[in-house]
């Protein structure tokens, strides 16, 4: 028995506007931690739905600013796991600060240089896990009728090494 083709429909987003730079640091599971450095990282979003009544899975013109505001508001931040069982995150003596501590590791940075995001760990896969999350949950409420099929994101921290997320239905 053969069964009958299908189509689908999807778009691919990747543009070097679509970036952002900042700085974490990994916790891996022996308890060590990388030393705080930075990446330029890239964003990457395809995504797979009906055709609208127009033909279009989405518009670029209006998912490529979406998915530039993403950027914006991790652009020249401190990302920190705020989901991490050992680290934390609270109002420095200053009052202007976020002390973050880590084991021995201390951290005084201004409150408006961090970004707390719901996360395990600042890896690339968990960073795109959270990009996509919140990409998915925008998307929806500007287009609540789309039938997402798939949706996937990709945050490359360094060229060829990226870590994906992926949602299907």
């Amino acid at each position: 028995m053969t069964s009958e083709p299908t189509e689908s429909w999807s778009i691919s987003i990747e543009k070097d506007y679509l970036k952002f730079s900042a700085a974490h640091f990994l916790i891996f599971p022996d308890g060590s931690a990388e030393r705080l450095h930075g990446h330029n990282y890239k964003v990457y979003v395809d995504l797979q739905t009906d055709l609208d009544p127009h033909g279009l899975v989405v518009n670029f013109k209006e998912i490529k600013p979406m998915v530039r505001a993403l950027c914006d508001e991790l652009d020249e931040r401190l990302l920190i796991p705020g989901r991490h069982p050992v680290l934390t995150v609270a109002p420095a003596a200053c009052g202007h600060n976020l002390e973050i501590r880590y084991r021995e590791r201390r951290y005084s940075i201004p409150r408006d240089e961090v970004l707390v995001l719901p996360i395990g760990n600042s890896s690339a896969e968990n960073l795109a896990t959270w990009f996509g999350r919140t990409l998915l949950e925008r998307m929806r409420q500007s287009w609540p009728q789309l039938g997402i099929v798939r949706l996937s994101v990709g945050v490359e921290e360094t060229p060829g090494q990226r870590g994906i997320w992926t949602l299907r239905r």
